[in-house]
């Protein structure tokens, strides 16, 4: 018998696991009929999944955090035991304010911390307070931009104005002049690019390579009800990734993910952002970034609880909840390689031994220990250079002090 979920998701390229699974028939090789539901705002996808109107979500992974946490509406405990990716997200400017950055491409997008600075001294010169627009306030890019300002010592509450829309109006909301940039996942920069209203300014690669993103999220509830069917759907997301990984396939995903029921954007668009080819400024030719975004490769869907943690710390460091062993341990456990571990164990997919690292220590490719076959986790360094030891959480934080 063949088992119905449905999953909710927005129109961003990072959905493409979980369309290539329904489209490419990954899921109706494990007997599972998927029905995606388009969803317009990452709120909309929270309460879909908290109130049970959807088996699944794609979410973006603070965010499934903060909801456990009860920081965002309705408290609820979450599970996410798979990473639909990582990466794959950048900060797109204003041209006008773009032209006040000293760093000319690609040196912009190659030395984010020299940009940064540029970009605090592009603040004074401009018209009003930069207003920035975010996806959500507990998204991966809100925590990253927010990181990436303070290491200029931009003070992302005080000196710039965050304003929170959906990632499908961010472009429309550009062109009228409410927002001065934004950040958000592809293809709504490029498309910002595209339409000549912005350059980019900043990517998430370059910020934190291999940082978490978004996540396959459920109520924790139905997934330990329903571990047989949680497992068929990893296994085939597990297949559906390697397919959307493999260079060869990068065109005929980007045009699954250009019809209208998933991302509704030019094929040729998304398909640059798949393979990397970022173009920064108008007419300028595409710059190369190799892991822009990573869908399974180095075992990128795998969910480290140290990233867990590393956003914890975040919410901590920008005063969103209070920093107390329980939280700690609650953040922690919503990522949950013990499920993904149980799902693939009989899969030839590589995983790690462990289940935390120190996240940033990783500066060259390094071989791990894997209980399948050989992994290599490819650099996963910040931008700045720290490390973020998930045994040491305090010590981290006591290090941002001064700028806070």
């Amino acid at each position: 018998m063949t088992t119905h979920l449905k999953i909710a998701f927005l129109a961003l390229n990072d959905a493409a696991v979980l369309v290539a699974a329904h489209e490419c028939g990954f899921a109706e090789a494990e007997g599972l009929s998927l029905e995606l539901i388009r969803t317009t705002s990452w709120a909309t996808l929270r309460d879909r999944l908290v109130f049970g109107q959807v088996h699944a979500a794609q979410m973006l992974a603070p965010l499934a955090l903060a909801v456990t946490l009860g920081l965002s509406q309705q408290p609820a405990a979450l599970a996410a035991p798979y990473k639909l990716g990582v990466n794959g997200n950048m900060l797109v400017m204003a041209t006008d304010f773009a032209k006040a950055l000293d760093q000319d491409l690609p040196a912009r997008l190659a030395d984010p911390l020299g940009t940064a600075h540029d970009f605090a001294a592009a603040i004074g010169l401009w018209r009003r307070k930069p207003v920035i627009g975010v996806v959500h306030r507990f998204s991966s890019h809100a925590l990253m931009l927010r990181y990436w300002l303070a290491s200029a010592g931009i003070d992302p509450d005080r000196d710039v104005v965050l304003r929170v829309l959906p990632p499908s109006l961010t472009v429309e909301a550009l062109g009228a002049g409410e927002i001065d940039g934004f950040i958000a996942g592809e293809p709504w920069g490029s498309a910002a690019v595209e339409a000549g209203l912005a350059e980019a300014v900043a990517i998430g690669e370059r910020i934190w390579r291999r940082g978490v993103e978004k996540v396959l999220a459920f109520r924790e509830a139905w997934l330990e009800e329903n571990p047989d069917t949680t497992d068929r759907l990893l296994r085939a997301l597990a297949q559906a990734a390697a397919w959307c990984d493999d260079p060869e396939n990068h065109t005929a995903l980007a045009d699954l993910l250009s019809d209208p029921r998933y991302v509704d954007q030019p094929a040729d668009l998304i398909r640059r952002a798949l393979s990397g080819q970022i173009v920064a400024r108008p007419g300028e030719p595409a710059i190369a970034n190799p892991d822009f975004v990573l869908f399974s490769r180095e075992a990128t869907p795998f969910p480290w609880r140290s990233q867990a943690l590393w956003i914890y710390s975040q919410l901590v460091r920008w005063g969103m909840v209070e920093r107390d062993g329980a939280s700690a341990a609650k953040a922690g456990s919503v990522f949950r390689p013990d499920i993904y571990r149980r799902a693939l164990a009989d899969s030839d997919v590589p995983m790690p031994g462990a289940s935390m690292k120190v996240e940033g220590a990783v500066t060259t490719p390094l071989s791990v220990g894997s209980r399948q076959r050989e992994l290599t986790l490819g650099p996963d360094r910040f931008f700045d250079g720290r490390v973020f030891d998930p045994e040491r959480i305090d010590d981290y934080l006591a290090d941002f002090a001064p700028q806070r």
